[in-house]
């Protein structure tokens, strides 16, 4: 199968499907368990090969939710925003639009014609576009969809595309992009081996931040994400880490408030995942203005790391439109 074999769904029209209200998570993390068990894979030489040719391509159908309230969102709103730092007033900010608009595309995620198993994506990068403010008590359309399914050097990569509009103007888009390690697509299609990243130098600080051993089940309770790797020893031991880690999209809100209001009401923000972050643990984070150009107001970069191993965490970008 070719590149352009598996993304031809998403040039034509998708099927357009309506749900009640937007799902809650606990339920669709047990039924994302339940279908990653059942996706058979075969093996060949190179690593678990995704089912058939007709299975591979992602499903062509865009869920959406009309009429979401946010009336009574200030309460879970203002807990939010002080967990991450952000100021708290009567503005989503775009972490939170994420938390929001996060459970529309894991219900894609779990859906019986989704090739990849819930269980076990990682989280590698997020881009998000903020076109204007949203604010409690604006009535919001919530979408999302999945697109994008390559090729990548350790497995297969997916987009997750969530979009918020408000009063028929789109206010968010989002694409949380997650690898599937050791899946190979049948046409034998692979990326191509990259060059390593620059060796990382670790600049001045401008925060430290000390987070402790509850903080994955603090946020968590927030985002409705309980992910055991972020709130049980036990779970996290599970897959690998020797303790909990820190949600990515935590660390990444985080960043996003030590920028603050500089940023505007407009603004596009980027993150890339490296190393988690374990719990309990410190993280240095550096806010770095970058300069104005001819055309668009400067922005910030960001970079969160490891103290003691200079080890990068996360990086990024927010740009004011």
């Amino acid at each position: 199968m070719t590149a352009a074999a598996q993304e031809a769904p998403e040039h034509r029209n998708p099927r357009l499907v309506t749900l009640p209200a937007l799902p809650g998570l606990g339920g669709l993390y047990a039924k994302g368990v339940a279908s990653s068990g059942r996706i058979a894979v075969t093996r060949s030489p190179v690593g678990r090969v995704l089912p058939g040719p007709r299975d591979v391509v992602l499903p062509d159908v865009v869920y959406r939710v009309a009429d979401v309230p946010t009336a009574d969102a200030t309460e879970h709103l203002t807990a939010y925003q002080r967990l991450v730092g952000e100021r708290v007033d009567d503005t989503l900010p775009a972490g939170y639009l994420h938390v929001l608009a996060f459970p529309l595309a894991t219900a894609l995620m779990v859906r019986s014609d989704f090739p990849l198993p819930l269980l076990g994506l990682v989280h590698v990068s997020n881009a998000v576009s903020v076109h204007r403010p949203v604010r409690v008590g604006d009535v919001l359309e919530v979408c999302a969809s999945a697109k994008n399914l390559r090729a990548h050097r350790r497995g297969v990569q997916v987009d997750l595309v969530t979009e918020v509009s408000t009063g028929g103007e789109l206010a968010y888009r989002g694409v949380s992009t997650y690898l599937a390690k050791g899946f190979d697509l049948p046409s034998g299609e692979r990326a191509p081996d990259v060059v390593s990243r620059e060796d990382f130098v670790p600049p001045l600080p401008t925060a430290r931040w000390a987070l402790g051993g509850g903080t994955g089940r603090a946020y968590g309770a927030i985002s409705g994400d309980r992910n055991p790797i972020h709130t049980s020893v036990l779970g996290a031991k599970a897959f690998g880490f020797p303790r909990t880690i820190a949600h990515g999209m935590y660390t990444a809100a985080r960043a996003l408030a030590e920028v603050g209001a500089a940023r505007g009401d407009a603004y596009d923000w980027t993150v890339e995942f490296e190393k988690p972050v374990l719990l309990p643990g410190t993280v240095q984070v550096a806010i770095t203005r970058t300069p104005d150009g001819a055309a668009h107001p400067g922005g910030f970069t960001y970079v969160g790391w490891d103290g003691r191993t200079g080890k990068r965490h996360f990086s990024g970008k927010v740009t004011p439109r």
